[in-house]
């Protein structure tokens, strides 16, 4: 897996870039011209009639920075998930391949383990190095230094688990990003209460503008943040069930196809 991490990384890399930049020419482009224009219209109202109510703006309560950073890591999140459920496609691509061929009823001895294992280990190094390849692999070389059913499984067993933990752990990054953006809306939560409490002598003399604006910050970065790591993490979810699904498949395919054809020699 050494070759393709750099692979992944700079994807990353490149995946937060395109989203900072897009996210941030929509918001000088539309959404901050737009919220301008929308506060500008409702204390307009609000000065021609004391008694109108101001309906929420969709501008207004994406405007504030919070927000922005929030749907910049948010597509961040997208797109490596996005990464990680097309290898989920390819390794079950790997699933309908006849890997080890062997024909209906053949039994594989000991001596047959290695001539099996070459044509697996001809394989290109990103398919060898995919769920199915490697059990089969281990499950070949295991038997053929062993000469043992149960040890192949039980070998097959720890490869399984260790496969499955290593996808886990690859997700550490999605659940930083989940956890950073709610952090990120209580920020701007506090930000807002920050200025609102600093403009409390303006709102006892009546002026009551900069205080709503301010709370208004506070609300809908906590509201957007609150949202969008709802979406996160209902994927993560998703893709980390499709990951166990993937290593229990993986290991019943390897029982199927390949275990319970050894053939151990007697003692």
């Amino acid at each position: 897996m050494r070759r393709n991490f750099p692979v992944e990384f700079v994807y990353q890399i490149f995946a937060l870039a395109i989203a900072a930049i897009l996210v941030h020419a929509a918001y000088l482009a539309l959404v901050r011209p737009r919220a301008a224009a929308a506060l500008e219209q409702q204390q307009a109202a609000v000065l021609a009639d004391p008694q109108h109510v101001n309906e929420a703006n969709v501008w207004v309560i994406l405007k504030d920075y919070e927000q922005e950073l929030s749907i910049i890591l948010a597509l961040w999140g997208f797109a490596i998930m996005g990464y990680k459920f097309r290898n989920l496609g390819r390794e079950r691509e790997l699933f309908e391949a006849n890997l080890v061929a062997i024909a209906d009823g053949e039994s594989i001895l000991p001596e047959d383990a290695r001539g099996h294992a070459r044509a697996l280990e001809a394989l290109p190094t990103e398919s060898r190095e995919r769920l199915l390849p490697h059990l089969l692999l281990t499950a070949l070389n295991r038997f053929r230094t062993t000469r043992n059913i149960q040890d192949v499984s039980d070998e097959v067993g720890r490869a399984s688990q260790g496969y499955g933990d290593r996808l886990d752990s690859e997700l550490s990054l999605v659940r930083y990003i989940a956890w950073a953006i709610p952090s990120i809306g209580f920020i701007g939560t506090v930000r807002g209460i920050g200025q609102a409490m600093g403009q409390a002598n303006r709102a006892l003399e009546g002026d009551l503008a900069g205080v709503t604006e301010s709370l208004g910050t506070a609300f809908n970065s906590t509201l957007v943040a609150l949202l969008l790591s709802m979406v996160l993490m209902f994927l993560l979810y998703q893709l980390q069930q499709l990951q166990e699904r993937l290593v229990l498949d993986g290991q019943a395919q390897c029982e199927r196809k390949l275990i319970q054809n050894l053939q151990a020699p007697q003692s």
